[in-house]
């Protein structure tokens, strides 16, 4: 049997290519999903086989030895974000694969605009950070679909402070029904669209900065803020990755936040603070840095963690007298989460390992980070001493 897998486009036998219409109007057995094999032309006359799974697929090939011929349709492009990924590797190698018009490129036609450079993602039935994704790059592609909707997808990026981006929503691309909506974020947040949507988001250039912000950068007031030094050293001891949550408990300024989500796009950094003025500060050092995957979490710790997610890591900059209190907040959210404290006076050193030893995390890490800076004095540049920190570092549970 001569086996075919078929990218057959978008759905309208329009954007089926001539390779591709060739094989499936050859084949003696078509199978794919029901609005696959309903969307194919007259021409197509084979014998029909509704299936998606790979199991599926290749019991229905078994179960049709007398076949000289099988196409397997799929939809858009058999290489982009398709079930081709599974099926190919269980089929015979000398199995022909027919490439398909996706929806990023229907898109980019209809925007008239190059897609080679925009980042594509896929929202539909999966977990897609869209905030960190619309970071990644000027241009960015979402299919939607599942609980994933092209409303709520912006309704995210416009929380996330993103609602300023331009937005094009593409409805029933290539059917009849098809509509192409643009606007910023914000503007088409509030709107309904249907369930088979693209989105493009096109975003003005963000001042994104790698780690080691000097002090002066920052926007700031009367709030204290983690220096220069001593947040490289906090950023080493947290360790985050890519994909993680990470808090930062009386977040000042913002300071240390910033960092935090400058490590990553999909890094998710709150940064929890009680004071107005200072959560004020945090919102202008996001934009002023274009860390957007930065939220600002208002309220007292450790009430103010209860709505949050768990987190992976957690450093602890202000607890307010409320730090055993914050740490088994932690704890209780994730039993394995890292966290870090920075302590000025013996007293806040030593009541942290206290509360850590209580509290069951592993054995702790102190290090005294001691940062001198110069100042000019006439010719002479003379050291001047800033006040040492001790940072203490703990795992809820010990490493595996």
């Amino acid at each position: 049997m001569r086996i075919a897998v078929v990218g057959i486009g978008m759905g309208n036998p329009d954007t089926l290519t001539v390779g591709a219409m060739r094989a499936v109007c050859g084949a003696e057995l078509l199978i794919g999903a029901k609005r696959m094999l309903q969307s194919l032309p007259p021409e197509a006359a084979g014998e029909r086989a509704e299936a998606i799974a790979p199991d599926e697929i290749l019991a229905i090939l078994a179960a049709h030895p007398q076949k000289r011929s099988a196409a397997i349709v799929l939809s858009g492009d058999v290489g982009f974000y398709s079930g081709a990924a599974k099926l190919l590797p269980r089929l015979p190698e000398d199995a022909q694969v027919f490439c398909g018009v996706t929806t990023v490129q229907y898109l980019a036609a209809l925007l008239r605009r190059p897609w080679q450079n925009a980042a594509l993602f896929s929202a539909h039935g999966a977990d897609c950070d869209a905030v960190g994704a619309v970071l990644c790059a000027r241009e960015t592609f979402f299919l939607t679909g599942g609980t994933r909707t092209a409303e709520g997808l912006l309704r995210e990026l416009t929380d996330a402070g993103l609602g300023f981006c331009e937005a094009a929503v593409g409805e029933e691309l290539s059917y009849p029904g098809e509509r192409v909506t643009t606007g910023t974020a914000a503007d088409l947040c509030g709107r309904t669209f249907r369930p088979l949507s693209a989105v493009w988001i096109t975003r003005p250039d963000l001042p994104r900065r790698a780690p080691g912000i000097p002090d002066g950068e920052f926007t700031r007031g009367d709030v204290p803020m983690t220096k220069q030094e001593v947040r490289a050293a906090i950023l080493a001891k947290l360790g985050a990755r890519p994909g993680e949550t990470v808090f930062d408990v009386g977040a000042g300024t913002g300071s240390v936040s910033v960092e935090l989500a400058l490590l990553s796009p999909f890094t998710r950094v709150y940064a929890v603070e009680c004071v107005p003025e200072a959560c004020a500060l945090i919102r202008a050092n996001r934009e002023k840095f274009g860390a957007y995957n930065l939220r600002v979490a208002e309220g007292t710790a450790p009430e103010a963690l209860r709505a949050l997610p768990a987190p992976d890591r957690a450093f602890i900059g202000g607890s307010r007298g409320n730090l055993r209190e914050i740490l088994e907040s932690l704890k209780q959210k994730n039993p394995a989460v890292r966290v870090t404290i920075s302590a000025i006076a013996a007293e806040t050193l030593a009541g942290a390992m206290q509360a850590l030893a209580a509290l069951g995390f592993a054995d702790p890490e102190i290090a005294q980070i001691s940062v001198s800076r110069t100042r000019r004095a006439g010719p002479y540049h003379m050291l001047t001493a800033q006040n040492p920190v001790f940072l203490i570092t703990a795992d809820g549970e010990e490493p595996a």
